[in-house]
Order: structure tokens, then C-alpha cells, then sequence
């Protein structure tokens, strides 16, 4: 099972877009960094633990890399950047929106993923229908959350119109 390192933000999206339950059905593993879990996200989403949801503990010496990510990547706030030392530590990809946290896994060779390909893999593994992945784009947006709204909607029209996939 693929594990998935994700930042608060990925969550809230899917989150404000009712796509909890189907998100947690799919066959990866979520985690985030203990601190960012407990100052983000314990007191109004302390639920995902109930969900699926992994806390994953960072050791001294990720915390002496996030110190130096920061030196180098002002711009992401330390939460994301345990984040992203955390998915770096354990090879897998990253969970983001934040084009600046995007910027520094990019540049640290992190792979980084975000709420469209996770829409997408709820639809393509017939978690949730291109209708309620619809929905859930219209719920994000009212709730003021930043995506790329366009490419959002093209994605779903290539899901609505590509030919089933033989199993």
C-alpha cells in the first residue's frame, strides 16, 4: 500500500468537499507529521484518526533538515516543511496545493500530488461518480478553497468520456 504524506491543506479540501469517507477507502495510506497533525489539525479534524488517518512522529534529524529547508525555502511555513521532510524520509510522495511547498519538493525531488489526482482516483477506482466529484468541486469552491477550477473540470470530462477500463 502506497503511502501518502499529506499537508493540512489536502485534507481541509477533501474535507469541505465531503470526500472523507470515499478518500480513506482508497488504497494508500495517509499520514501527516505529528506536529503539523497537532497544531493544524487535532482540534477541529482530530476525527481522521478515527478514519485512517497515520501520525507519523519526526526525529532530531528531521527536525534539524526542516531548520535547514527553511533557511533555504522561506516561503513554505515549517509545518509544511516537516511535511515535506517526512515524505522525504519515507520516499514516498507529497500531498500539496501550496505552489511554494510544491516549489521546494520539486526542487528537493519529492514527488508531489494534490486534490485533483485525488478526486481522480476516487472516480477512476469508482470510489465516488464524476457527478459527486462535481459536487465536491462545487463545496471546495464555495468554502473559498484555492484550485485550479478549469483544469478541475477538464480533468472530470476526460473521466466522463474516456472509454471503461477492462479489469
Amino acid at each position: 500500500m502506497l503511502l501518502l504524506i499529506s499537508d493540512a491543506n489536502i485534507l481541509i479540501d477533501i474535507e469541505f468537499g465531503g470526500l472523507v469517507a470515499p478518500l480513506f477507502s482508497l488504497e494508500y495510506q495517509f499520514a501527516v507529521p505529528d506536529i503539523l497533525f497537532y497544531e493544524e489539525l487535532d482540534d477541529q479534524h482530530g476525527y481522521l484518526l478515527d478514519m485512517g488517518l497515520v501520525v507519523r512522529d519526526l526525529d532530531e534529524v528531521m527536525v534539524a533538515r526542516v531548520v535547514e529547508l527553511a533557511a533555504q525555502y522561506p516561503r513554505p511555513s515549517r509545518n509544511d516543511l516537516f511535511a515535506l521532510v517526512l515524505a522525504a524520509s519515507e520516499e514516498c510522495p507529497l500531498l500539496t496545493g501550496d505552489k511554494d511547498l510544491k516549489s521546494a519538493s520539486e526542487a528537493e525531488n519529492i514527488e508531489v500530488r494534490g486534490t485533483l489526482w485525488l478526486v481522480n482516483e476516487m472516480v477512476k477506482t469508482g470510489k465516488i461518480s464524476v457527478h459527486v466529484a462535481r459536487s465536491a468541486y462545487q463545496r471546495m469552491q464555495e468554502h473559498g478553497r484555492r484550485l485550479p477550477w478549469d483544469k478541475a473540470e477538464q480533468m472530470l470530462v476526460m473521466l466522463e468520456t474516456a472509454p471503461p477500463v477492462d479489469e
